[in-house]
Protein backbone atom coordinates (compact mmCIF):
# COMPACT_ATOMS: atom_id res chain seq x y z
CA UNK A 1 0.00 0.00 0.00
CA UNK A 2 3.02 2.48 1.51
CA UNK A 3 4.64 1.45 -2.62
CA UNK A 4 1.08 2.54 -4.24
CA UNK A 5 0.47 5.49 -2.39
CA UNK A 6 4.21 6.67 -3.06
CA UNK A 7 4.03 6.30 -6.96
CA UNK A 8 1.18 8.65 -7.14
CA UNK A 9 4.41 11.14 -6.37
CA UNK A 10 4.90 11.50 -10.03
CA UNK A 11 1.87 11.99 -10.99
CA UNK A 12 1.16 15.43 -8.25
CA UNK A 13 4.36 16.48 -9.07
CA UNK A 14 3.53 18.40 -11.72
CA UNK A 15 0.68 19.93 -10.29
CA UNK A 16 2.62 22.73 -7.87
CA UNK A 17 5.31 23.20 -10.38
CA UNK A 18 2.32 24.54 -13.50
CA UNK A 19 0.05 25.70 -10.68
CA UNK A 20 2.54 27.86 -8.38
CA UNK A 21 4.31 29.26 -11.80
CA UNK A 22 0.81 30.53 -12.80
CA UNK A 23 -0.12 31.81 -9.44
CA UNK A 24 3.45 33.82 -9.84
CA UNK A 25 2.50 35.30 -13.09
CA UNK A 26 -0.89 36.50 -12.29
CA UNK A 27 0.73 38.24 -9.52
CA UNK A 28 3.34 39.71 -11.33
CA UNK A 29 0.35 40.76 -14.08
CA UNK A 30 -1.84 42.30 -11.71
CA UNK A 31 0.58 45.17 -10.44
CA UNK A 32 -0.60 46.56 -14.15
CA UNK A 33 -3.67 47.87 -13.68
CA UNK A 34 -4.76 46.99 -17.02
CA UNK A 35 -5.05 42.95 -16.72
CA UNK A 36 -7.73 43.81 -14.11
CA UNK A 37 -6.86 40.00 -12.72
CA UNK A 38 -9.44 39.30 -9.40
CA UNK A 39 -7.87 38.74 -6.36
CA UNK A 40 -9.97 35.83 -5.64
CA UNK A 41 -8.85 33.97 -8.60
CA UNK A 42 -5.35 34.55 -7.65
CA UNK A 43 -6.41 33.30 -3.67
CA UNK A 44 -8.21 30.10 -5.46
CA UNK A 45 -5.34 29.06 -8.28
CA UNK A 46 -2.54 30.21 -5.52
CA UNK A 47 -4.15 27.81 -2.42
CA UNK A 48 -4.55 24.85 -4.72
CA UNK A 49 -0.92 25.06 -5.45
CA UNK A 50 -0.38 24.95 -1.88
CA UNK A 51 -2.02 21.45 -0.87
CA UNK A 52 -0.80 20.22 -4.47
CA UNK A 53 2.86 21.05 -3.27
CA UNK A 54 1.67 19.30 0.34
CA UNK A 55 0.21 15.92 -1.17
CA UNK A 56 3.64 16.38 -3.83
CA UNK A 57 5.89 16.07 -0.38
CA UNK A 58 3.69 13.30 1.82
CA UNK A 59 3.57 11.08 -1.54
CA UNK A 60 7.10 12.12 -1.95
CA UNK A 61 8.59 10.98 1.43
CA UNK A 62 6.58 7.51 0.75
CA UNK A 63 8.01 6.53 -2.05
CA UNK A 64 11.55 7.64 -0.39
CA UNK A 65 11.13 4.91 1.94
CA UNK A 66 9.83 2.11 -0.62
CA UNK A 67 12.32 2.90 -3.80
CA UNK A 68 15.98 3.01 -3.83
CA UNK A 69 17.51 6.41 -4.69
CA UNK A 70 20.85 7.98 -4.43
CA UNK A 71 20.52 9.28 -0.58
CA UNK A 72 22.07 12.55 -0.52
CA UNK A 73 19.97 13.83 -3.75
CA UNK A 74 17.31 11.97 -2.35
CA UNK A 75 17.28 14.68 0.77
CA UNK A 76 18.42 17.42 -0.72
CA UNK A 77 15.32 17.19 -3.08
CA UNK A 78 12.73 16.33 -0.42
CA UNK A 79 14.07 19.52 1.89
CA UNK A 80 13.90 21.27 -0.96
CA UNK A 81 10.28 20.82 -1.37
CA UNK A 82 9.37 21.04 1.88
CA UNK A 83 10.36 24.06 1.38
CA UNK A 84 8.62 25.19 -1.34
CA UNK A 85 5.61 24.23 0.45
CA UNK A 86 6.31 26.29 3.44
CA UNK A 87 7.25 29.32 1.70
CA UNK A 88 4.06 28.65 -1.01
CA UNK A 89 1.72 28.76 2.12
CA UNK A 90 3.35 31.75 3.75
CA UNK A 91 2.74 33.59 0.46
CA UNK A 92 -1.10 32.48 0.59
CA UNK A 93 -1.62 33.61 3.75
CA UNK A 94 0.24 37.31 2.69
CA UNK A 95 -2.05 37.20 -0.37
CA UNK A 96 -4.82 36.44 1.44
CA UNK A 97 -4.42 39.62 3.94
CA UNK A 98 -3.65 41.82 1.01
CA UNK A 99 -0.26 41.98 2.50
CA UNK A 100 1.52 42.78 -0.33
CA UNK A 101 5.11 44.16 1.49
CA UNK A 102 8.88 43.36 1.46
CA UNK A 103 8.35 39.92 3.01
CA UNK A 104 5.85 39.25 -0.17
CA UNK A 105 7.88 40.08 -2.64
CA UNK A 106 10.64 37.81 -0.62
CA UNK A 107 8.42 35.24 -0.41
CA UNK A 108 7.25 35.44 -4.47
CA UNK A 109 10.94 35.63 -5.32
CA UNK A 110 12.55 32.66 -2.82
CA UNK A 111 9.06 30.38 -3.98
CA UNK A 112 10.23 30.83 -8.00
CA UNK A 113 13.67 29.98 -6.94
CA UNK A 114 12.49 27.11 -4.70
CA UNK A 115 10.38 25.58 -7.74
CA UNK A 116 13.73 25.76 -10.33
CA UNK A 117 16.00 23.69 -7.86
CA UNK A 118 13.65 21.32 -6.40
CA UNK A 119 12.08 20.49 -10.22
CA UNK A 120 15.97 20.56 -11.32
CA UNK A 121 16.90 17.94 -8.58
CA UNK A 122 14.10 15.65 -9.00
CA UNK A 123 15.11 15.59 -12.77
CA UNK A 124 18.24 14.76 -11.42
CA UNK A 125 16.64 11.60 -9.37
CA UNK A 126 14.79 10.18 -12.43
CA UNK A 127 16.77 11.06 -15.66
CA UNK A 128 20.26 11.43 -14.29
CA UNK A 129 22.24 14.67 -13.17
CA UNK A 130 23.42 15.47 -16.57
CA UNK A 131 19.90 15.29 -18.18
CA UNK A 132 20.19 18.90 -19.28
CA UNK A 133 23.91 18.46 -20.95
CA UNK A 134 23.12 14.82 -22.12
CA UNK A 135 21.76 16.12 -25.77
CA UNK A 136 24.83 18.51 -26.24
CA UNK A 137 27.66 15.70 -26.36
CA UNK A 138 26.18 15.45 -30.56
CA UNK A 139 24.60 11.95 -29.89
CA UNK A 140 21.21 12.38 -30.19
CA UNK A 141 19.71 8.99 -30.04
CA UNK A 142 20.17 8.44 -26.26
CA UNK A 143 21.98 5.57 -26.76
CA UNK A 144 25.09 5.50 -24.82
CA UNK A 145 28.26 4.25 -27.28
CA UNK A 146 30.30 1.25 -26.11
CA UNK A 147 34.31 1.98 -26.96
CA UNK A 148 36.08 -0.63 -28.98
CA UNK A 149 38.61 -2.92 -28.13
CA UNK A 150 42.51 -2.66 -29.22
CA UNK A 151 42.55 -6.46 -28.61
CA UNK A 152 39.13 -8.08 -27.87
CA UNK A 153 41.01 -11.62 -27.12
CA UNK A 154 43.35 -10.05 -24.52
CA UNK A 155 40.48 -8.21 -22.95
CA UNK A 156 38.81 -9.34 -19.94
CA UNK A 157 35.54 -10.85 -20.33
CA UNK A 158 33.40 -8.70 -17.69
CA UNK A 159 35.48 -5.55 -17.51
CA UNK A 160 35.44 -4.87 -21.19
CA UNK A 161 32.26 -7.28 -23.08
CA UNK A 162 29.98 -7.35 -20.44
CA UNK A 163 30.13 -4.39 -17.66
CA UNK A 164 30.10 -2.11 -20.90
CA UNK A 165 26.64 -3.39 -21.76
CA UNK A 166 25.24 -2.71 -18.12
CA UNK A 167 26.77 0.78 -18.31
CA UNK A 168 25.06 1.38 -21.53
CA UNK A 169 21.26 -0.38 -20.90
CA UNK A 170 20.90 -0.99 -17.08
CA UNK A 171 22.97 1.91 -14.95
CA UNK A 172 20.39 4.57 -14.90
CA UNK A 173 17.95 2.36 -13.00
CA UNK A 174 20.38 0.08 -11.05
CA UNK A 175 23.42 1.73 -9.94
CA UNK A 176 25.28 3.63 -7.04
CA UNK A 177 22.63 6.38 -7.85
CA UNK A 178 19.58 4.57 -7.74
CA UNK A 179 18.68 1.00 -7.09
CA UNK A 180 15.32 0.11 -8.43
CA UNK A 181 13.64 -3.30 -7.11
CA UNK A 182 16.87 -2.97 -4.87
CA UNK A 183 18.77 -4.50 -7.50
CA UNK A 184 22.59 -2.57 -8.14
CA UNK A 185 24.85 -4.33 -11.78
CA UNK A 186 27.31 -1.56 -11.40
CA UNK A 187 29.35 -3.84 -8.41
CA UNK A 188 29.86 -7.25 -9.30
CA UNK A 189 29.14 -8.48 -5.96
CA UNK A 190 26.28 -6.41 -5.12
CA UNK A 191 24.67 -8.14 -8.63
CA UNK A 192 25.04 -11.32 -7.66
CA UNK A 193 23.43 -10.71 -4.40
CA UNK A 194 20.18 -9.49 -6.40
CA UNK A 195 17.69 -7.72 -5.60
CA UNK A 196 14.17 -7.62 -3.78
CA UNK A 197 13.04 -9.81 -5.83
CA UNK A 198 15.89 -12.43 -5.23
CA UNK A 199 19.23 -13.73 -7.06
CA UNK A 200 19.10 -12.39 -10.97
CA UNK A 201 21.73 -14.59 -12.29
CA UNK A 202 22.22 -18.36 -11.93
CA UNK A 203 25.16 -19.32 -12.75
CA UNK A 204 26.34 -21.37 -15.93
CA UNK A 205 22.39 -22.08 -16.37
CA UNK A 206 21.43 -18.56 -18.71
CA UNK A 207 18.06 -20.06 -19.45
CA UNK A 208 17.07 -20.13 -15.39
CA UNK A 209 18.64 -16.64 -15.07
CA UNK A 210 15.89 -13.89 -14.15
CA UNK A 211 18.30 -11.52 -15.82
CA UNK A 212 18.09 -13.16 -19.38
CA UNK A 213 14.13 -14.15 -18.84
CA UNK A 214 13.33 -10.53 -18.42
CA UNK A 215 15.05 -9.07 -21.12
CA UNK A 216 13.77 -11.58 -23.13
CA UNK A 217 10.12 -10.72 -22.53
CA UNK A 218 7.93 -9.02 -25.03
CA UNK A 219 8.14 -5.22 -24.64
CA UNK A 220 4.76 -4.37 -23.33
CA UNK A 221 5.62 -7.25 -20.51
CA UNK A 222 5.26 -4.82 -17.08
CA UNK A 223 8.71 -7.08 -16.11
CA UNK A 224 10.44 -6.89 -19.48
CA UNK A 225 13.42 -5.04 -18.76
CA UNK A 226 15.05 -2.35 -19.45
CA UNK A 227 11.39 -0.48 -19.37
CA UNK A 228 10.54 -0.21 -23.14
CA UNK A 229 10.67 3.89 -22.86
CA UNK A 230 14.73 2.64 -22.41
CA UNK A 231 16.92 2.38 -24.93
CA UNK A 232 16.74 -1.74 -25.57
CA UNK A 233 19.69 -3.97 -25.55
CA UNK A 234 20.70 -5.35 -29.37
CA UNK A 235 20.61 -9.14 -29.92
CA UNK A 236 24.01 -9.13 -30.05
CA UNK A 237 24.37 -7.61 -26.28
CA UNK A 238 21.96 -10.00 -25.31
CA UNK A 239 23.62 -12.75 -26.94
CA UNK A 240 26.72 -11.94 -25.16
CA UNK A 241 25.23 -11.60 -21.54
CA UNK A 242 23.94 -15.22 -22.04
CA UNK A 243 27.16 -16.56 -23.47
CA UNK A 244 28.92 -14.99 -20.00
CA UNK A 245 26.42 -16.40 -17.60
CA UNK A 246 26.95 -19.25 -19.53
CA UNK A 247 30.46 -20.13 -18.60
CA UNK A 248 30.81 -19.28 -15.56
CA UNK A 249 29.81 -15.70 -14.94
CA UNK A 250 33.38 -14.55 -13.13
CA UNK A 251 35.24 -11.56 -13.63
CA UNK A 252 38.80 -13.13 -13.74
CA UNK A 253 39.08 -15.09 -17.46
CA UNK A 254 39.70 -13.02 -20.77
CA UNK A 255 37.81 -13.53 -23.47
CA UNK A 256 40.72 -15.93 -25.26
CA UNK A 257 40.23 -18.55 -22.22
CA UNK A 258 36.44 -18.93 -22.29
CA UNK A 259 34.53 -20.88 -25.75
CA UNK A 260 33.61 -18.67 -28.72
CA UNK A 261 30.95 -20.59 -31.07
CA UNK A 262 29.07 -18.90 -33.65
CA UNK A 263 27.77 -16.59 -33.71
CA UNK A 264 29.78 -15.33 -30.30
CA UNK A 265 33.39 -15.42 -31.85
CA UNK A 266 31.83 -12.62 -34.77
CA UNK A 267 29.99 -10.36 -32.16
CA UNK A 268 33.13 -10.54 -30.01
CA UNK A 269 34.92 -9.69 -33.29
CA UNK A 270 32.88 -6.39 -33.95
CA UNK A 271 33.59 -4.89 -30.15
CA UNK A 272 37.24 -4.31 -31.56
CA UNK A 273 38.98 -1.72 -33.08
CA UNK A 274 38.34 -1.56 -36.97
CA UNK A 275 35.08 -3.46 -37.19
CA UNK A 276 31.77 -2.46 -37.27
CA UNK A 277 29.09 -3.98 -35.29
CA UNK A 278 27.45 -7.04 -36.37
CA UNK A 279 23.93 -6.80 -37.70
CA UNK A 280 21.25 -8.18 -39.18
CA UNK A 281 21.06 -8.39 -42.85
CA UNK A 282 19.66 -4.95 -43.90
CA UNK A 283 18.36 -5.40 -47.22
CA UNK A 284 14.21 -6.34 -47.24
CA UNK A 285 11.84 -5.85 -49.77
CA UNK A 286 11.51 -2.66 -51.44
CA UNK A 287 7.55 -3.36 -51.91
CA UNK A 288 5.37 -2.38 -48.97
CA UNK A 289 3.37 -4.89 -47.67
CA UNK A 290 0.01 -5.12 -45.43
CA UNK A 291 0.04 -4.96 -42.04
CA UNK A 292 0.42 -8.61 -40.02
CA UNK A 293 -2.73 -10.44 -37.96
CA UNK A 294 -2.65 -9.23 -34.60
CA UNK A 295 -4.00 -12.80 -33.68
CA UNK A 296 -1.25 -14.82 -35.90
CA UNK A 297 1.18 -12.66 -33.59
CA UNK A 298 -0.94 -13.33 -30.36
CA UNK A 299 -0.63 -16.72 -30.62
CA UNK A 300 3.22 -16.56 -31.26
CA UNK A 301 3.85 -14.58 -28.40
CA UNK A 302 2.06 -16.84 -26.19
CA UNK A 303 4.20 -19.81 -27.34
CA UNK A 304 7.07 -17.43 -26.11
CA UNK A 305 8.25 -15.97 -29.33
CA UNK A 306 9.52 -12.68 -29.58
CA UNK A 307 8.23 -11.14 -33.12
CA UNK A 308 8.82 -7.45 -33.59
CA UNK A 309 9.19 -4.69 -36.84
CA UNK A 310 12.66 -4.74 -38.51
CA UNK A 311 12.11 -1.20 -38.98
CA UNK A 312 10.28 1.76 -38.11
CA UNK A 313 7.18 2.37 -40.09
CA UNK A 314 7.58 -1.12 -41.61
CA UNK A 315 5.04 -3.74 -41.92
CA UNK A 316 8.28 -6.26 -42.32
CA UNK A 317 8.97 -8.60 -39.22
CA UNK A 318 11.58 -10.62 -37.71
CA UNK A 319 10.77 -13.47 -35.23
CA UNK A 320 13.25 -14.34 -32.39
CA UNK A 321 12.34 -18.13 -30.93
CA UNK A 322 15.63 -18.00 -28.89
CA UNK A 323 13.04 -18.65 -25.95
CA UNK A 324 10.38 -20.55 -26.93
CA UNK A 325 12.83 -23.78 -27.42
CA UNK A 326 9.54 -26.08 -26.90
CA UNK A 327 7.81 -24.86 -30.38
CA UNK A 328 7.44 -28.16 -32.62
CA UNK A 329 6.91 -28.31 -35.97
CA UNK A 330 3.28 -27.93 -35.33
CA UNK A 331 3.51 -24.65 -33.51
CA UNK A 332 5.71 -23.31 -36.71
CA UNK A 333 2.45 -23.86 -38.85
CA UNK A 334 1.66 -20.54 -36.92
CA UNK A 335 3.97 -18.20 -38.94
CA UNK A 336 2.43 -19.08 -41.60
CA UNK A 337 -0.47 -16.20 -41.50
CA UNK A 338 2.52 -14.04 -41.17
CA UNK A 339 4.60 -15.46 -44.22
CA UNK A 340 4.14 -11.96 -46.34
CA UNK A 341 5.84 -9.72 -43.34
CA UNK A 342 8.81 -12.58 -42.02
CA UNK A 343 12.10 -11.44 -43.54
CA UNK A 344 14.53 -12.41 -40.08
CA UNK A 345 13.56 -15.54 -38.65
CA UNK A 346 15.51 -17.24 -35.39
CA UNK A 347 15.27 -20.99 -34.57
CA UNK A 348 18.16 -21.99 -33.16
CA UNK A 349 18.17 -24.82 -30.14
CA UNK A 350 14.60 -25.53 -30.95
CA UNK A 351 13.17 -28.42 -32.04
CA UNK A 352 12.14 -28.09 -35.54
CA UNK A 353 12.91 -30.93 -37.75
CA UNK A 354 12.98 -31.49 -41.61
CA UNK A 355 8.96 -31.63 -41.25
CA UNK A 356 8.75 -28.31 -39.89
CA UNK A 357 11.04 -26.48 -42.65
CA UNK A 358 8.79 -27.54 -44.64
CA UNK A 359 6.86 -24.70 -43.40
CA UNK A 360 9.48 -22.24 -43.14
CA UNK A 361 10.25 -23.00 -47.02
CA UNK A 362 6.63 -21.31 -47.49
CA UNK A 363 7.87 -17.94 -46.10
CA UNK A 364 9.73 -16.70 -49.16
CA UNK A 365 10.41 -13.47 -48.03
CA UNK A 366 12.97 -14.53 -45.38
CA UNK A 367 16.80 -12.64 -45.95
CA UNK A 368 17.77 -14.15 -42.64
CA UNK A 369 17.57 -17.36 -41.30
CA UNK A 370 18.97 -19.13 -37.97
CA UNK A 371 18.60 -23.35 -37.56
CA UNK A 372 21.45 -23.87 -35.39
CA UNK A 373 21.64 -27.12 -33.03
CA UNK A 374 18.35 -27.99 -34.43
CA UNK A 375 17.80 -32.13 -35.56
CA UNK A 376 17.67 -30.70 -39.28
CA UNK A 377 19.30 -32.96 -42.18
CA UNK A 378 19.98 -32.40 -45.52
CA UNK A 379 16.47 -33.93 -46.23
CA UNK A 380 15.05 -31.00 -44.90
CA UNK A 381 17.71 -28.52 -46.34
CA UNK A 382 16.81 -29.33 -49.67
CA UNK A 383 13.25 -27.56 -49.00
CA UNK A 384 14.64 -24.16 -48.41
CA UNK A 385 15.46 -23.82 -52.40
CA UNK A 386 12.16 -21.84 -52.82
CA UNK A 387 13.45 -19.57 -50.26
CA UNK A 388 15.09 -16.82 -53.41
CA UNK A 389 15.56 -14.41 -50.67
CA UNK A 390 17.72 -15.62 -48.32
CA UNK A 391 20.85 -13.81 -48.18
CA UNK A 392 22.25 -15.60 -44.16
CA UNK A 393 21.84 -19.12 -42.62
CA UNK A 394 22.94 -20.38 -40.52
CA UNK A 395 23.42 -24.28 -39.77
CA UNK A 396 26.43 -24.88 -36.40
CA UNK A 397 25.87 -27.51 -35.05
CA UNK A 398 23.11 -29.74 -37.57
CA UNK A 399 23.88 -32.95 -38.67
CA UNK A 400 23.66 -31.50 -42.63
CA UNK A 401 26.60 -32.36 -45.15
CA UNK A 402 27.84 -31.14 -48.64
CA UNK A 403 25.01 -32.80 -50.43
CA UNK A 404 22.29 -31.16 -48.87
CA UNK A 405 23.79 -27.74 -49.08
CA UNK A 406 24.03 -27.89 -53.17
CA UNK A 407 20.21 -27.83 -53.26
CA UNK A 408 20.82 -24.23 -52.14
CA UNK A 409 23.09 -23.66 -54.61
CA UNK A 410 21.06 -21.50 -56.88
CA UNK A 411 19.70 -18.91 -54.24
CA UNK A 412 21.57 -16.01 -55.83
CA UNK A 413 20.85 -13.82 -53.09
CA UNK A 414 23.16 -15.77 -50.54
CA UNK A 415 25.66 -14.35 -49.36
CA UNK A 416 26.96 -16.45 -45.71
CA UNK A 417 26.30 -20.14 -44.61
CA UNK A 418 27.36 -20.99 -41.06
CA UNK A 419 28.38 -24.59 -40.93
CA UNK A 420 30.65 -24.98 -37.42
CA UNK A 421 30.17 -28.43 -36.30
CA UNK A 422 28.19 -30.13 -38.70
CA UNK A 423 29.04 -33.12 -40.85
CA UNK A 424 31.57 -31.20 -43.61
CA UNK A 425 34.49 -32.83 -43.60
CA UNK A 426 37.49 -30.89 -44.95
CA UNK A 427 37.86 -32.83 -48.66
CA UNK A 428 34.18 -31.57 -49.43
CA UNK A 429 35.58 -27.68 -48.74
CA UNK A 430 36.99 -27.64 -52.84
CA UNK A 431 33.32 -28.16 -53.93
CA UNK A 432 31.60 -26.12 -51.52
CA UNK A 433 33.90 -23.52 -53.18
CA UNK A 434 32.42 -24.32 -56.26
CA UNK A 435 29.52 -24.31 -55.66
CA UNK A 436 29.01 -20.82 -53.73
CA UNK A 437 32.02 -19.19 -55.18
CA UNK A 438 30.16 -15.82 -54.13
CA UNK A 439 29.55 -17.11 -50.66
CA UNK A 440 31.11 -16.40 -47.17
CA UNK A 441 31.01 -20.54 -45.52
CA UNK A 442 32.18 -19.96 -42.39
CA UNK A 443 34.02 -23.28 -40.67
CA UNK A 444 34.35 -21.76 -37.58
CA UNK A 445 37.84 -23.50 -35.31
CA UNK A 446 39.25 -20.41 -35.44
CA UNK A 447 42.57 -21.12 -33.22
CA UNK A 448 43.73 -18.00 -30.77
CA UNK A 449 47.42 -17.11 -31.15
CA UNK A 450 49.50 -17.38 -27.77
CA UNK A 451 51.01 -14.87 -26.41
CA UNK A 452 54.32 -14.84 -24.36
CA UNK A 453 53.10 -13.88 -20.90
CA UNK A 454 49.93 -16.56 -21.57
CA UNK A 455 49.48 -19.32 -18.95
CA UNK A 456 50.32 -22.62 -20.47
CA UNK A 457 49.08 -25.73 -18.70
CA UNK A 458 50.78 -28.85 -18.30
CA UNK A 459 49.48 -31.91 -17.84
CA UNK A 460 51.98 -34.41 -16.48
CA UNK A 461 51.91 -37.91 -18.16
CA UNK A 462 50.12 -40.72 -16.27
CA UNK A 463 52.31 -43.52 -14.44
CA UNK A 464 51.49 -46.96 -13.90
Amino acid sequence: MSEFIGHFHVALIHLPIGILLISLLLLWLRTNEKYHISHHVIKIILLIGVVAALLSCFTGYILSTTDNYEKPLVVWHMWMGIALAVASMFLYMKVARNEFDLIYKLLAIGTLILIIITGHLGGSLTHGSDYISFNFNGDKTGIIKIKPLTNVQEAKVYDSVIQPIFRARCYSCHSSKRQKGGLRLDKFDLMMKGGKDGKIIEPSNADNSDMIKRILLPDEDEKHMPPREKPQLTDQQIALLHWWIENGDDTIRRVKEMPQPEPINTYLLSLQVGHEEHKLPANIPLSPVEAANDKAIKQLKDKGAIILPVAQNSNYLSANCVAATNLTDKDFALLLPLKKQLVWLKCGNTKISDSGLSIIAQCTNLTFLQLDNTPITDVGLQKLSSLQQLQSLNLVGTNITEKGLEALKNLRQLQSIYVYQTKINKEDWLQLQKDFPKVLIDSGGYNVPLFPDDTIVLKAPAYK
